[in-house]
């Protein structure tokens, strides 16, 4: 007998942030209920994720702060919550096979899967996707590719991700080249004045830095993605009032980019850091947007922001 359909989610129902073990809460989604997945689920790199919000406020005159800045002013450091979770499993193909296997379930006939990943896992990846949807469903492979961080002289610096791009039907899916948001020519001088003005579709190697150390968009939360990404992916495989699903949902980037664009939301994610980071993000930064946050017990409602 299958689950019954939960009490957050219907057609109408607002946006909506389940603190739950995403497994348990797939099982209950209808079939065919969103237009778009994406997941960016850990990358299974052996190692603890974790990054540490930083404020940084100017001394009071006449006082030295911990850090020197521009013209020699003093500045005070101070270290926020560290967020963090563990990225290995044992058995990482086993913990992601059956959440896949729903996400293909749940999407709709013109529906699109967005599988987040590092190239430690992605030739994997396209194997296990190839047998759940088809390799007539395969899309796209898209490079993100940023420059930051650490560099090794030991090899060539990896400093890009995989995104595989799965479709529930080839005959039918939706992809909505018009509306994503176009990119500068890298040489404009070989195109003409309007291609130039206009910019061009941006092909399936993204050239897109990373969330700012220091800038707006920055949450504290480890792997945190930009917005301008996952925007980017919004426009593409989804139109207004479409529902958009990410069941490892993080800081929320998915959800704060469908709610710029007129979509809607359902975010998962079991870690009461995430949880604490997108109730954070939503009611600071996105206030406008309605988001009821709900527990994994499904008792009733928590508090909305």
């Amino acid at each position: 007998m299958p689950a019954p359909t939960p009490d957050f989610w219907h057609p109408d129902a607002p946006n909506t942030v389940v603190s739950a073990d995403n497994l348990e809460v797939l099982r209950t989604l209808p079939d065919a209920s969103f237009q778009l997945i994406y997941i960016d689920p850990p990358f299974n790199t052996g190692r603890r994720q974790q990054r540490q919000s930083i404020t940084t406020t100017r001394s009071a005159l006449g006082t030295a702060g911990s850090r020197v800045g521009f013209k020699g002013q003093s500045y005070d450091t101070v270290k926020g919550t560290l967020y963090g979770y563990s990225d290995t499993f044992a058995d990482f193909w086993d913990f992601l096979e059956p959440r896949l296997e729903h996400a293909r379930r749940i999407l709709t006939d013109t529906g699109t899967l967005y599988l987040h990943l590092d190239y430690r896992e992605a030739h994997y990846a396209k194997v296990l996707l190839d047998v759940l949807f088809g390799r007539d469903c395969f899309l796209n492979e898209i490079i993100w590719a940023y420059d930051y961080g650490a560099r090794t002289k030991r090899r060539w610096p990896a400093k890009h991700d995989t995104i595989l791009v799965y479709v529930k039907n080839p005959s039918a899916y939706s992809f909505n080249s018009e509306d994503v948001d176009r990119e500068p020519y890298m040489a404009p001088g070989l195109v003409t004045p309007e291609k130039a003005a206009r910019g061009k579709l941006p092909t399936d190697v993204w050239w897109h830095t990373i969330v700012s150390p220091t800038g707006r968009e920055k949450t504290g939360y480890a792997t945190q993605k930009p917005e301008g990404v996952l925007r980017r992916i919004v426009q593409a495989s989804s139109r207004e009032g479409d529902w958009v699903l990410d069941f490892f949902a993080g800081s929320g980037t998915t959800g704060a980019a469908a709610a710029q664009l007129g979509r809607r939301f359902v975010l998962v994610d079991e870690n009461p850091q995430a949880i604490e980071v997108m109730r954070e993000r939503f009611s600071r930064r996105h206030p406008e947007v309605e988001v009821e946050f709900r527990s994994a017990d499904r008792q009733g409602r928590q508090s909305g922001v």
